[in-house]
Parts: structure tokens; C-alpha cells; sequence
């Protein structure tokens, strides 16, 4: 995603730099397969859950566990088999397929009206369209550490969460935990289920 001026703030609140720097994460694991420099990150640095204790204390040691049993070849060939392959990809990783049962329906045509209104657009170099789950993703991390307060706030969050991540990312995670193929998605999809099921409860409580 492109903007006029895509630039992360420093936030000040750890708790929020933890949310985007998770949202971060789940994007690039979501785009593309880890490389070598991502992998070794998570064998020397990565070793607490982002709350002890929490809901997602489970999730996060399996996830991190699975980054630290894969390698980058093996990582390579599961996310071909599930996001690539021959012709139709065993699993879509697309909000319109989800929610319509087809690739560009209205879905993405909905999300662009929205991304336009937030002053994003897509980077016309990029493969997937904007509906891509990784992309929604870093829209969500722009939004919580971008540094226009127009944009960039607690409420333009929570729209844009309701609208294009609540309403379809559960039914990709299962369809992942669902495959057979899976093994190092199988952690990324269950992190990330209980990441935005984290999400939804704190905007319900934002809501109140």
C-alpha cells in the first residue's frame, strides 16, 4: 500500500507498538514465506509472549516454536503448496473470495472506496490486490503507528477492522488449520485467529 506520506511515529504507548509491530509480523509471515533473516530473529530473540499470561501465550510459543523447527526451504515448498501451487491455490488468502466465493467482486471494490478515503492506494508493482490478507494487515499497522492523528486513530481502526478483517480472516484461518499440508501456517493461522479475536474484544470494549 502506498500513501502520500506512509509514515510510522514513534508511539509512545507500548501496548500499541506491540499491536502494530504484531500486525507487522502476521503481514510479511501472510505475504511470503520467511527468509533466513527472519527465521534467525526468531531462534535468538524472540522468546516471550507478548502477554504472559494472555490469550495469546499459547498461540505465540507454538508460533515461534514453528519458526524455529522450519527452514527456509522447507518454509518455501508448504507456503507454494498453500498459497501458489499449479492454477487454483489450495487456500486464498483474498477477502472477496472469502466473502463472495469469488476473486475481485464486491468485497474489493468496497475496500478500495475505503482505502481511497484513508488516502492509500496500492503499489502498482505489487502481485496480489488490495484485499490480500497482508495488505489489510499493514493498513491496520499504518493505522495505529502512522503520524497523521487525522487518519491514523482509534476509531479509524476500529471501522476498518469491523469492516475488513472481522468479517472473513476467521474463515482463512480455519480453512489453513483445516489443510493437511499445513504445518508452519498451521501456527501462523491459529496465532493469528487468536490475535483478532484479541482485537474484536477490545473494540467491543472501545464500543461500550
Amino acid at each position: 500500500m502506498t500513501s502520500s506520506a506512509l509514515n510510522f511515529a514513534a508511539v509512545d504507548d507500548g501496548e500499541e507498538l506491540a499491536r502494530a509491530e504484531l500486525y507487522g509480523l502476521l503481514a510479511r509471515l501472510w505475504l511470503a514465506p520467511p527468509d533466513a533473516a527472519l527465521l534467525q530473529q526468531f531462534a535468538v530473540a524472540v522468546t516471550e509472549a507478548p502477554e504472559p499470561g494472555g490469550h495469546l501465550e499459547a498461540p505465540w510459543q507454538a508460533l515461534v516454536g514453528a519458526l524455529r523447527q522450519t527452514t527456509v526451504a522447507a518454509a518455501a515448498a508448504e507456503h507454494e503448496a498453500l498459497f501458489l501451487g499449479v492454477g487454483r491455490p489450495e487456500v486464498f488468502a483474498y477477502a472477496s473470495f472469502h466473502l463472495s466465493g469469488f476473486l475481485n467482486e464486491k468485497p474489493l471494490a468496497a475496500l478500495r472506496h475505503d482505502l481511497a478515503a484513508l488516502g492509500l492506494a496500492r503499489d502498482e508493482q505489487a502481485m496480489e490486490t488490495e484485499d490480500h490478507v497482508a495488505y489489510l494487515f499493514e493498513v491496520m499497522r499504518y493505522l495505529i503507528a502512522g503520524d497523521d492523528a487525522a487518519v491514523c486513530n482509534l476509531e479509524q481502526q476500529r471501522r476498518f477492522f469491523r469492516g475488513h478483517l472481522q468479517t472473513w480472516v476467521e474463515k482463512l484461518c480455519d480453512a489453513v488449520l483445516a489443510h493437511p499440508r499445513a504445518d508452519t501456517w498451521r501456527a501462523v493461522a491459529a496465532f493469528t485467529a487468536a490475535f483478532m479475536q484479541v482485537e474484536a474484544q477490545a473494540f467491543d470494549m472501545l464500543e461500550a
